[in-house]
């Protein structure tokens, strides 16, 4: 391959070492070109080494013909022609053919018609190669991009999830303090009563003392005890009546029961997000996030309610 060829290559804005490996291994334009279209991907570094050794490779036999010149080479195994020795080493190096012969026929070399025309089908090769590689990397991006939102929404499932039931166990953990703070306070009030009757009777006795008289006789007090102060109608559960957007629903809770509660079975039967519970009368609205910690109990909602669900 000429000086010129190289200049072509370099024209096209070929890197140099790599032009040069081209000329050197291929000895014609075409070859050169397809071999760079070959290897377009494959490091500089290997490139030489791979040259290195197609230069030491031995062992490829070219019988020489007598009594005549010598124009061309030709495979004996498969038959095929080539303008000069670089291009049957690299024949011989892809196919691992040894025997050649020189040949009298003449290679003709490429026009300018010829090398405008395999250079513009080189061009075409290549760019049809970098739109599929484009393609391939555009549905790559599309699966990992998928895989990730998956990822990201199974994640964010989990976080609600994980938030639900932090806010039952919180609410539950809320009626079981106000329930032992109830009990608490009840048996401080048992105590004081008992205290006081205990006062009573002694401030009596020492009264009946100093006067010279008997006391009648009295029954030991017995002090109240927390179930003795409860209104003799305590509700312990509320009917509800909860009018949705799909219809009503009749339900029967316990009074410790919180909005928070009724609010996440309804999503759970419904599907539905409920933002608010409301009353007609007395006309009051519970909204989420500032009153759903309360138990119906609280609301006023026992024993029996009307609650429009939003």
């Amino acid at each position: 391959m000429g000086q010129s060829d190289l200049d072509t290559l370099l024209d096209m804005g070929f890197d140099r070492e790599r032009a040069e490996l081209a000329c050197k291994q291929n000895g014609g334009l075409q070859g050169a070109l397809n071999w760079l279209e070959k290897n377009q991907d494959t490091p500089l570094d290997e490139l030489k080494a791979e040259a290195a050794e197609e230069e030491e490779l031995a062992g490829t036999s070219i019988t020489p013909l007598e009594g005549a010149t010598a124009k061309s080479l030709v495979c004996n195994e498969c038959g095929k022609k080539f303008r000069d020795q670089a291009l049957a080493s690299f024949h011989a190096s892809k196919t691992d053919h040894t025997d050649f012969s020189e040949s009298t026929d003449e290679i003709a070399p490429l026009t300018e018609e010829e090398k405008k025309a395999r250079l513009e089908e080189l061009r075409q090769k290549m760019q049809e190669k970098k739109a599929r590689k484009a393609i391939e990397e555009k549905e790559e991006a599309k699966r990992n991009e998928k895989i990730r939102m998956k990822s990201t929404k199974e994640t964010q499932e989990l976080k609600e999830e994980l938030a639900r039931k932090e806010q039952i166990k919180e609410a539950a953990k809320k009626r079981q303090e106000k329930a032992d703070d109830l009990e608490a306070k009840k048996r401080i009030k048992a105590r004081i009563e008992a205290d006081k009757a205990e006062r009573k009777r002694l401030a009596e006795e020492a009264k009946a003392a100093r006067e010279g008289r008997a006391l009648p006789a009295q029954t030991a007090p017995v002090a109240p005890t927390p179930s003795a102060s409860k209104p003799a109608t305590a509700h312990t559960e509320a009917r509800l009546r909860l009018q949705t957007p799909s219809g009503n629903i009749l339900k029967t809770f316990p009074a410790e029961t919180t909005l928070f509660e009724i609010a996440e079975q309804l999503k759970a039967e419904t599907g539905a997000e409920v933002t608010s519970f409301s009353t007609t009368f007395p006309r009051k609205t519970f909204e989420q996030g500032i009153d759903f910690g309360k138990t119906v109990k609280e609301a006023g909602l026992v024993p029996s309610a009307v609650l429009i669900v939003k």
